[in-house]
């Protein structure tokens, strides 16, 4: 059973790693917007993991926490963000 649980360490790890590279290297903010999603969602796939490796389900009241979180700060950014580059105006007039 140990092996299970270092498997699934391993690939929160290397999940947690590829979120982390897109969250510096995207090129717009949607990316990172997305990736910070990710990264929460790993975290709190991490926090389930542990919380089954050592049979507490007092971290539950936390993960519910992060999941309401993550979500209301997911939509104020993507409600509220500014574009990255600026569209070119039209000066056709209407048509």
């Amino acid at each position: 059973m140990n092996t299970v649980w270092a498997i699934a360490a391993v690939m929160i790890v290397a999940a947690a790693a590829i979120t982390m590279f897109r969250l510096l290297a995207g090129p717009s903010t949607l990316d990172r917007l997305v990736a910070v999603d990710t990264l929460i969602a790993v975290t709190m796939c991490g926090i389930g993991i542990w919380a089954a490796f050592s049979r507490d389900s007092t971290v539950t009241y936390g993960l519910t926490a992060l999941a309401l979180i993550s979500f209301v700060g997911s939509v104020s950014v993507a409600r509220f963000r500014v574009p990255d580059v600026k569209q070119p105006h039209d000066d056709r007039g209407p048509r």
